[in-house]
């Protein structure tokens, strides 16, 4: 067979190569021939490889068609010689050895590969099967019994839209569970069924479903409310404290409420407080919703039943959001108490006539009373930084006559063990003598307490009788 092409326009061909061509439909003449030569001749080049070449030559791709190609190329003419043993009837031969060329290609391609492949016929039984499918078949079938019925058997029925269906196969040599995806496709005279290995999915989802289910049972011990809702704004999860908290039926829970159908819930069950614009207030929940990349929301409600709860919104990238609903009402009655009580030392110290002081282990100014205040003309409520007994001295000895029991003082309230009751005289320059009375307090603090020294009063005149 000879081709002469000018270009990629054929010229000229003798008659079994015209017969070659023209089975074969393409864009260019060279195109057509490329078509039907691939097959039995792989590495033809394309139109752009064509130009750049002078000389080619290819031997058939079967081992037993000793056809070989020539491709000569001068300037834009390109001569194509294809050498046969047959020299009679060489379309025919070149047609039957293409099919060959390219059936070999096919059960090269099929039983390489690394997916089980198998064709069943309108009785049932196997009729052809790639090596992956064999060594799978030994592996679940030691015996070799019943080789010819299908490992995997789908109902019709139950393949989904898109022909597949998850079957298991149980390994007999080891004992495990294999799972595969297997994709029907009809075809004449029966069907040919394709399986992928997805057990690394299936182990992917057996480990997501045991995180679910270990978080599932870490937050049904929570005391803190739990609600997630997807990025559509439904709730996806939520916990026991949630329904303890919010009053909310379970029922209601279940049924996957919108985010807004929720809160507007808890509005009807008065379980939030009424807001003074609740259609803004939506309008925020939304606002926090969409800007899933944004701050947290939270806030504090209380209720009319006296509890307290801190309600706490986690948006996240995927736009999902996690509501945390907590009762605080304990800490914040704590937290009142707690106030009340230092309220109320505070006023009772203020009551003693004493100038009183308070310094931790550290030597930071804690404590102290009004008195305190007005004596030194020191505000510690008013001070950015913490006032230390250090600053303190060096208001004190700015106040008083010179004195070296300041240093003393100063290592008293910041000596560590134990320690006894010490006093000393000062003398402040605008009041007078002063008594400075050191007392150790629990936690290693010390109570400073400058006490005026008044004259001691004359003695009564005695009465004779």
């Amino acid at each position: 067979m000879h081709f002469l092409f000018c270009d990629l326009d054929l010229e000229h061909a003798t008659e079994q190569a015209r017969a070659v061509l023209f089975k074969e439909t393409g864009e260019t003449d060279w195109h057509a021939l490329r078509a039907a030569l691939m097959a039995r001749f792989p590495g033809l080049p394309d139109a752009d490889g064509l130009r750049t070449l002078e000389s080619l030559t290819l031997h058939s791709a079967a081992l037993d068609d000793p056809a070989i190609l020539h491709l000569d190329r001068e300037q834009e003419m390109t001569r194509v010689v294809i050498e046969h043993e047959f020299m009679t009837d060489a379309s025919s031969v070149h047609a039957a050895k293409s099919i060959e060329a390219e059936l070999g290609t096919l059960r090269l391609a099929a039983s390489a590969s690394p997916y089980p492949i198998w064709l069943v016929g309108m009785d049932g039984r196997i009729q052809w099967f790639n090596t992956a499918y064999e060594t799978l078949a030994t592996a679940a079938r030691p015996d070799q019994t019943g080789m010819d019925e299908p490992l995997f058997t789908p109902d019709p029925d139950e393949l989904d839209d898109k022909r597949t269906l998850r079957v298991a196969v149980k390994i007999a040599e080891t004992g495990t569970t294999e799972w595969y995806n297997v994709t029907a496709t009809e075809v004449d005279g029966g069907i040919i069924y394709h399986a992928v290995d997805i057990n690394a999915v299936i182990e992917a989802e057996v480990a997501q479903r045991n995180f679910v289910q270990t978080l599932a049972k870490t937050f049904a011990h929570l005391s803190i409310g739990l609600a997630i809702f997807d990025r559509n704004g439904q709730l996806a999860l939520f916990n026991p404290a949630m329904v303890d908290l919010t009053s909310l039926p379970v029922e209601f829970l279940s049924g996957r409420p919108a985010l807004l159908a929720f809160f507007d819930r808890l509005r009807d069950n008065r379980v939030m407080p009424e807001p003074k614009n609740y259609s803004s207030w939506r309008q925020e929940i939304s606002d926090m919703i969409a800007a899933a990349t944004h701050a947290s929301y939270q806030e504090t409600w209380t209720l009319d039943t006296g509890h307290t709860y801190r309600v706490s919104g986690r948006p996240h990238p995927d736009g999902a959001v996690a509501f945390l609903i907590e009762d605080i009402t304990a800490e914040i009655s704590l937290t009142r108490n707690f106030r009340a009580e230092l309220e109320l030392g505070q006023s009772l110290m203020d009551t003693f006539e004493d100038a009183l002081a308070v310094f931790s282990s550290a030597g930071v100014l804690t404590f102290c009373n009004s008195a305190f205040r007005e004596m030194w003309n020191m505000d510690p409520d008013c001070s950015f930084a913490d006032v230390t007994i250090v600053d303190s001295i060096k208001e004190w000895q700015a106040q008083t006559a010179p004195n070296p029991a300041w240093a003393d003082i100063r290592d008293f309230v910041m000596k560590l063990g134990e320690r006894a009751p010490w006093e000393a005289d000062v003398i402040h320059l605008q009041d007078g003598p002063y008594t400075v009375r050191l007392s150790p307090i629990a936690s290693g603090a010390t109570v400073v307490r400058f006490a005026e020294n008044l004259p001691l009063p004359a003695p009564a005149p005695r009465i004779k009788v």
